[in-house]
């Protein structure tokens, strides 16, 4: 047997108190009774009182509860095997991790903000491919494209700033391995998410947009940070505290988010640009709002088992069971008018 939503049955330990409560009114009803009036002569005050028959109608009711509760559960037995084809779409996201990304003008910085928000949007694929390619002075390929979120939730957990060697951050770079990690089989449109406070220090991103449109590539930018920018921490050297980076003339480096780049790719390849907020990346919105509009693509075809909804049944036992109830309630109320 297969349970299509098996949380309800839990819901069936409400029954032991429930079912204590209506036993404990039951016996109440009756002590009160058996107070005003002798226990011979409740029959004749009383012409319908038959106790047996008012257990029954409780047990009756209750059961008929307890089968409703089962049904919700949706008991499913017997199957038949189905062809399922899968549509979906490939998303790969690129995610800074230059050391800027430590700034904490996104709480509690913008790399863990940006981890969080990734993590939103796994929520939300169905069947969708996505991948993870981190991004400093140079890229890889951390996560191909992929429908086990389990797994790339893991190399997630292990995106770092400094996981690339290279410092600095090299956008055009990283969206070029980006496009070509897409396979070139295939009409649906394909999506790359690019998460940085813009900050760019190698190439001109903008010269892609013709190669982004022409492989059916939307770009959708999410700028994290602010405009006003904060200081970036630096890592802590032996026997000292750490303070924040510092350039080569000894100033401290403040960064500051940069949109005008990432709004123009965004709006060159029909894609969309958001800028982040404390506690909401805006990833999630994107996907709703836009790429979970774009076309999908027929993955491969499967069989799977489709079991038979037998809840049906479960409710017209329960239905049965409140009607044998009324029934009873009924011919008491007759045999009470009779007499």
């Amino acid at each position: 047997m297969n349970w299509g939503h098996p949380e309800w049955l839990y819901a069936l330990w409400a029954m032991i108190p429930l079912t204590w409560l209506v036993l404990f009114l039951a016996r109440r009803r009756e002590a009160r009774l058996r107070q005003i009036a002798d226990e011979k002569i409740l029959p004749v005050l009383i012409p319908g009182r038959l106790p047996k028959r008012y257990r029954t109608r409780q047990w009756l009711w209750l059961g008929a509860v307890a089968l409703s509760l089962t049904a919700l559960a949706r008991p499913q037995w017997g199957f038949q095997w189905e062809e399922v084809r899968r549509r979906g779409l490939d998303i790969m996201v690129v995610l800074d991790t230059s050391r800027s990304m430590l700034a904490e003008d996104i709480k509690p910085n913008r790399l863990q903000q940006a981890k969080w928000g990734i993590r939103d949007l796994m929520r939300q694929l169905k069947g969708d491919r996505l991948g993870l390619m981190p991004f400093a002075g140079s890229s890889f390929l951390q996560c191909p494209l992929t429908i086990d979120y389990a797994a790339l939730a893991m190399t997630l957990d292990d995106v770092y700033a400094g996981i690339i060697p290279r410092g600095g951050t090299a956008i055009t770079q990283a969206l070029k391995k980006a496009m070509e990690s897409f396979e070139n089989s295939g009409e649906a449109d394909r999506a790359i998410v690019l998460i940085t406070d813009g900050e760019d220090h190698e190439g001109n991103p903008l010269s892609l947009l013709d190669d982004l449109k022409k492989n059916n590539i939307r770009l959708y930018c999410i700028g994290v940070g602010t405009l006003e920018g904060d200081l970036v921490p630096s890592e802590a050297e032996s026997g000292q505290a750490a303070g924040f980076l510092k350039d080569r003339a000894g100033q401290v480096i403040k960064s500051a988010l940069h949109e005008d780049v990432l709004q123009k790719l965004a709006m060159g390849t029909g894609g969309a640009y958001v800028r982040s907020a404390p506690g909401d990346l805006g990833l999630e919105r994107v996907f709703k709002e836009s790429i979970a509009n774009l076309k999908r693509d027929e993955r491969e075809s499967t069989m799977a088992k489709m079991y038979e909804e037998r809840f049906m049944w479960v409710l017209a036992l329960a239905a049965g069971l409140l009607l044998l109830e009324a029934l009873l309630g009924d011919l008491a109320k007759r045999r009470q008018e009779a007499a």
